[in-house]
């Protein structure tokens, strides 16, 4: 799972955990925030999400413009990679609001997150010709036996269609295929501008489904605080901590630690919306933060897959921006 050749190096795992928790406890926070918004405005679920990234994008760019030529010259030492972590964050959120709509919340969060940690599993397998460790595949076993607990509980009863299925098995591969690609990326490029960037191309790319839905509302504090809070929280503050915990994480434990954010997701509901909470809920969540804790403990222990001579047993790569190392994204 981790590389760790030194105390200052399992020190270094476990705050990418954390950095990774951070992330996933912010995206959990989105949804009850989603439901307010849409009932107060009437916009569809593309609409808030084209929207929640156009403020992430925003904040990002007004905050990096001191550091425009350093974000320019990321984009052009890697500009496929870039484009693709971009268009693949809006393609996953669009291609999961379609699984929702036509498979309901349950099935589409427990396929599209579910598969995400065993395509990454598989394919680390395979790079890497070594097996997952004992905790490492019981932490994803947790994880996602946690992941269908508490989404039979919050999805309701919707049935399964075929493209519902098709969008969703969709969602979760692309899922994988952005997490192991941005992993990749942050290796050069540091991780508050793959954020900036990233979300400013996902916006765009986003745009027109947005657009064909509709994206008119009628202003006020409230809905416009409330997306902020989408695009600046849950988008600009969670991508920066999710792509700076990759560096040093694996891809596949990475997105079994962001499984926390189904489990904030169903905490927020039974604190503030009233949902009951249920037993599968609570079965579930020890599930998920039995994984987390699992993954946790092992940070310091000897690594399993990722090799290499730099921390997390990547290669010592340089930094591809010039003027900046890769600690440093501001």
């Amino acid at each position: 799972m981790f590389s760790s050749h030194s105390p200052h190096l399992s020190a270094g795992a476990r705050l990418s955990l954390l950095q990774l928790s951070a992330a996933g406890i912010l995206w959990g926070t989105a949804g009850v925030v989603v439901q307010v918004v849409a009932s107060r405005t009437g916009l569809g679920a593309v609409a808030i999400g084209f929207y929640r990234l156009l403020f992430a994008a925003g904040t990002m760019l007004i905050l990096g413009f001191p550091a425009r030529r350093r974000i320019w010259a990321a984009f052009r030492s890697a500009p496929v990679a870039v484009l693709a972590a971009g268009a693949g964050l809006a393609a996953y959120q669009a291609l999961y609001f379609i699984a929702v709509r036509l498979s309901g919340v349950s099935i589409a969060t427990v396929v599209s997150l579910g598969l995400a940690p065993v395509l990454l599993s598989v394919w680390e397998t395979i790079r890497t010709r070594q097996r997952p460790g004992n905790a490492e595949l019981a932490a994803s076993a947790a994880a996602i036996g946690g992941l269908v607990l508490i989404s039979t509980v919050t999805g309701g009863g919707a049935t399964a269609s075929g493209l519902g299925l098709l969008a969703a098995v969709a969602s979760g591969t692309v899922y994988a295929a952005s997490t192991a690609l941005s992993r990749r990326t942050t290796q050069g490029v540091p991780p508050l501008i793959l954020t900036t960037l990233s979300g400013t191309i996902g916006a765009i790319t986003l745009a027109p489904i947005a657009v064909s839905q509709g994206l008119a509302f009628t202003p006020g504090l409230g809905p416009i605080a409330l997306l902020g809070y989408l695009g600046v929280m849950t988008t600009a503050l969670a991508y920066a901590c999710f792509y700076t915990g990759l560096r040093h994480t694996a891809g596949s434990v990475a997105v079994v630690v962001t499984l926390l954010e189904p489990l904030t997701a169903a905490l927020l509901a039974v604190l503030l919306i009233g949902e009951p909470l249920a037993l599968p809920t609570i079965a579930g969540s020890v599930l998920l933060l039995g994984a987390v804790t699992t993954l946790y403990l092992g940070a310091g222990r000897p690594a399993s897959r990722e090799r290499g001579s730099g921390p997390g047993g990547t290669s010592p790569e340089r930094p591809a921006v010039p003027g900046g190392h890769a600690d440093s994204g501001r």
